[in-house]
């Protein structure tokens, strides 16, 4: 089972606080070595007269950045190069890997990116597809059903994230309202949750969705802003030396990040769109069930996966 990270935030926001903690779950303080990626939604830097030339229905106010390296995060270049490049951004979302079903290699690696209603969506997972669902997806691509979005690689994460690009696609000819398509996506999400351990984050650069089917957790910090000490690395910021009044910022990670911050944890198939740092739409179980760390570790592993 992998491990997860994403922000969203109200203005652009340099993660490298985050990351560098994050990071070092990569091989170091953990044992999930097999490639990481991370994803950065910019604004745009267009010029008014490339903009005037481009068909407005297409979302331009946002640039996709994205990074991935086979190697693991706490060793990567790659790495090194996204901690002392500090890219301000709305929408991040960055995974470190422990390869379950493919060989460790690029296109394996998450992020996954696709294009849906001219959009650029990002997806990555933690968890692991049971047989059964990885044999239907098979068997649609093998007949031809999956034409839209297909797998490059060989995991079971990329499969899913395919699953639901074709689903979307099938079910909506145009883009609905944002209501019905997080209506949409929570069912699809529960559907894949049941069909195996799924936990995700998806963007399309303007929210952010996260569903979590065991373990994931969030935590908004605004104004007044206080000091954060991270858990796996010797460093510590107080975020009022480097942030305004105005400034919200919302993380998301599969096991918390900092050791001295109150973390608010995601029930067992909840599903939340996170806007500007504010969740904007929930969808909780009538019946909210909140798993330990060391239960969703246990969960993990009775699947073949490990945390």
């Amino acid at each position: 089972m992998c491990q997860l990270l994403g922000m969203n935030c109200n203005t652009p926001t340099d993660i490298g606080f985050s990351f560098a903690g994050f990071r070092k779950r990569g091989g170091m303080t953990d044992s999930h070595e097999d490639g990481f990626g991370i994803a950065f939604f910019e604004r745009s830097d267009c010029s008014n007269h490339e903009r005037s030339n481009r068909d407005e229905s297409v979302n331009t106010s946002t640039g996709l950045r994205l990074f991935h390296d086979n190697r693991p995060s706490h060793l990567s270049p790659v790495a090194d190069l996204v901690n002392n490049y500090p890219i301000k951004a709305m929408n991040v979302i960055a995974h470190i890997r422990k390869a379950t079903q493919g060989q460790n290699c690029l296109a394996n690696t998450h992020p996954f990116v696709r294009e849906v209603w001219g959009e650029q969506w990002v997806f990555a997972h933690n968890g692991q597809m049971n047989s059964e669902f990885i044999k239907r997806c098979q068997r649609l691509q093998d007949n031809g059903n999956a034409a839209h979005c297909q797998p490059v690689g060989s995991t079971d994460s990329e499969m899913a994230f395919c699953y639901l690009v074709n689903r979307l696609k099938s079910s909506f000819k145009t883009r609905p309202d944002d209501q019905t398509l997080f209506n949409f996506l929570t069912t699809q999400c529960r559907y894949l949750s049941a069909n195996g351990l799924f936990n995700c984050l998806i963007s399309n650069g303007k929210w952010q969705l996260a569903y979590a089917g065991s373990l994931l957790f969030y935590l908004t910090r605004q104004a007044p802003f206080g000091e954060a000490k991270l858990a796996d690395d010797d460093l510590a910021i107080n975020f009022g030396d480097v942030t305004t009044d105005k400034d919200k910022v919302t993380i998301l990670v599969t096991v918390p990040l900092t050791e001295n911050e109150k973390w608010q944890q995601l029930a067992v198939n909840e599903c939340l769109i996170f806007q500007d740092g504010d969740v904007i739409y929930k969808d909780s179980p009538s019946q909210r069930k909140f798993l330990t760390i060391e239960e969703g570790v246990a969960i993990a592993r009775a699947v073949g996966a490990s945390v």
